[in-house]
């Protein structure tokens, strides 16, 4: 998982622009999702950062992690939170009673915490790429079934488009960031996997699910298609630079933007 700034009672406002799992969240969203597209978003960033940030140790994340889920849990069922999360549960709370959040994803999320917390405990790696795809499963995927759910579409091809954008998404992540990753003791690639087959596995993976922006509607569906782009295009950048994540982080920077605004057209 990837964080910012510490958050470890309380989520500070700021521009939906950092959370890398986080697909549509901008100012292309529809006035009547914002909300609760906010809120989801607040939820999943200070859960993060509980997990990622600060030098609290494992028993004391995971003990955090505990009393979030357990918040979770009263905004869901209609009941009193603890209190220290009121900016993240508040909101939470009305968008579940307004849009009929389902549980599962958001329970779903807090457990890829509580498992990036664990991992990183242990020293563990990913053994295989089927671990790697139960982790995006609930680290990932959940946010894309969530937006659409607030979209009202769920469908089986839909949903089955969203978590193979999502999981190319987190893995795109994971080779991107390699040079921060490892130095924190966080080993993603699993055993005996070269990254250009990592590489193409993620293309193809993010290809599965592009034709899913045609069917988002309105202005998401545009933005849908600038992150299945910006995600080709970092593994574009990965490639040209040989793989070598390991001591250098590709971005995105200005000049791309023709290029990914080019790219999102001819979809």
């Amino acid at each position: 998982m990837r964080a910012v700034s510490a958050a470890h009672h309380d989520a500070s406002f700021r521009p939906v622009d950092h959370y890398e799992n986080f697909p549509v969240a901008s100012w292309l969203c529809p006035p009547r999702l914002k909300a609760p597209i906010a809120a989801i978003y607040w939820f999943a960033r200070t859960a993060d950062d509980i997990a990622d940030e600060g030098d609290a140790t494992a028993e004391a994340r995971l003990a955090d992690l505990a009393a979030y889920r357990a918040d979770l849990h009263a905004a869901l069922s209609g009941a009193r939170e603890s209190g220290r999360w009121p900016r993240v549960f508040e909101p939470l709370a009305r968008a579940v009673r307004a849009f009929a959040l389902p549980a599962q994803p958001l329970s779903d999320l807090l457990s890829a915490f509580e498992q990036d917390v664990e991992k990183t405990r242990d020293a563990e790696g990913y053994a295989s790429r089927e671990e790697l795809l139960d982790y995006c499963r609930r680290s990932a995927n959940p946010i894309g079934r969530l937006l659409l759910h607030l979209y009202g579409m769920g469908d089986a091809r839909s949903l089955a488009q969203s978590d193979a954008i999502c999981t190319a998404l987190q893995l795109i992540n994971f080779w991107q960031d390699a040079s921060r990753d490892l130095p924190r003791g966080r080993f993603y690639i699993p055993a005996h996997e070269q990254l250009p087959a990592l590489v193409a596995w993620a293309r193809e993976t993010m290809m599965r699910g592009a034709p899913l922006v045609h069917t988002v509607p309105g202005r998401a569906g545009w933005e849908l298609r600038f992150v299945v782009q910006g995600g080709l295009r970092i593994l574009d950048k990965i490639e040209a630079m040989d793989y070598a994540t390991a001591t250098s982080r590709p971005r995105l920077r200005a000049w791309d933007a023709p290029i990914l605004l080019w790219r999102a057209w001819s979809m």
